[in-house]
């Protein structure tokens, strides 16, 4: 079994009472083709509460644990979840000018980890992450950012194009860190109220989101192999805005 057993809950009682005394669900799995009372009474809370459902067969349940969890397993988040309107309106009280990560379906738990390790090192203001898509916030992750995430934080959100909307309207710049451009990060303005997107491995940020960037800056290599892992990516971006932002 890969997870640990004390970042998962299982039982559908047990996991509604967990959800209403307001523990963080990373995400909730519920067995195909349920339908009982309780199964909708579950549904109906989690949705309330923003909780992240995915329906799977059982054979996923059982590999996760034999014991009798009715149907339902919700794997606990390490962290309590942050508000991004209430980080953006602090920080610009205090006069500065807000600086953000956003991760578009960054699933690996250590590059995960890795990011919010220099992301607290920075002093990054917040770590933006969509509810579906992306790495579990789990024992492991808390492990693997050095305990980082008990103070850096994470903000999950329902819908990723919205909420470029909204940084957008908060006067916030989207900048994406790709290679889909001849712009070098080097030559981009990190100073204004900026929010760096980073995407998957397997094939970068999505279309629909890189349409919304404002601007894009691509790390310069010069390698036989073109391509960092995105936690490399993510600290470049970083501190490259970190150093402008000395100056």
């Amino acid at each position: 079994m890969k997870d640990n057993q004390k970042d998962y809950i299982f039982g559908i009682r047990a996991i509604i009472e967990s959800i209403n005394s307001g523990k963080e669900i990373d995400k909730l799995l519920v067995q195909k083709g349920l339908n009982n009372d309780l199964i909708k009474e579950l549904v109906k809370t989690a949705r309330i509460h923003h909780v992240p459902i995915s329906q799977v067969p059982i054979e996923k349940l059982q590999r996760i644990t034999r014991k009798n969890h009715q149907g339902a397993i919700a794997f606990l988040s390490a962290v309590k979840y942050a508000s991004l309107d209430n980080i953006i309106d602090h920080t610009y009280q205090q006069g500065k000018e807000p600086l953000f990560i956003i991760l578009d379906r960054v699933t690996d738990v250590r590059n995960f980890g890795a990011i919010a390790r220099t992301a607290e090192c920075a002093g990054i203001d917040g770590v933006i992450i969509p509810s579906r898509g992306s790495a579990a916030i789990n024992s492991d992750a808390m492990k693997t950012s050095a305990g980082a995430l008990n103070y850096i934080p994470v903000c999950r959100v329902d819908n990723l194009k919205n909420t470029l909307t909204f940084l957008k309207e908060n006067g916030i710049h989207i900048m994406a860190c790709t290679e889909k451009t001849d712009t070098s990060i080097y030559e981009v303005n990190f100073r204004q109220p900026l929010a760096i997107i980073l995407g998957s491995e397997e094939d970068g940020i999505s279309p629909e989101y890189l349409k919304m960037c404002d601007s894009r800056g691509r790390i310069p290599m010069s390698g036989r192999i073109d391509s960092l892992n995105v936690s490399v990516s993510a600290a470049i971006a970083i501190f490259e805005a970190i150093r402008q932002r000395a100056e």
